[in-house]
């Protein structure tokens, strides 16, 4: 499995970006390989990120040629380029 992990500036208040968020929902769901993607705020004013779970690095990859993907930047006002990690996850502590 891979782990990806974004942290973006955006324009939109919080209350704002969640909603946008909830909007989306369903499109996110329906993205084969997604397995989990949790959406968070850091301690920095206007700084929000999203931790993606993707069951292989084919399906991240597969995701980023979408428009939805492609729409992330204009739908959440981001306002300078993202920080983007990636990391292969060796095991994980739970099952359920």
């Amino acid at each position: 499995m891979i782990l990806q992990i974004i942290k973006l500036r955006s324009n939109l208040s919080e209350e704002d970006l969640l909603s946008k968020a909830r909007e989306r929902e369903p499109q996110f769901k329906a993205i084969p390989g997604l397995v989990q993607k949790y959406y968070v705020k850091t301690g920095q004013p206007g700084e929000y990120g999203g931790v993606y779970v993707w069951d292989s690095l084919e399906s991240l990859r597969s995701f980023q040629k979408t428009d939805l993907a492609k729409s992330i930047p204009q739908a959440y006002e981001i306002v300078t380029a993202p920080g983007i990690e990636i990391m292969d996850i060796l095991f994980q502590l739970r099952n359920d």
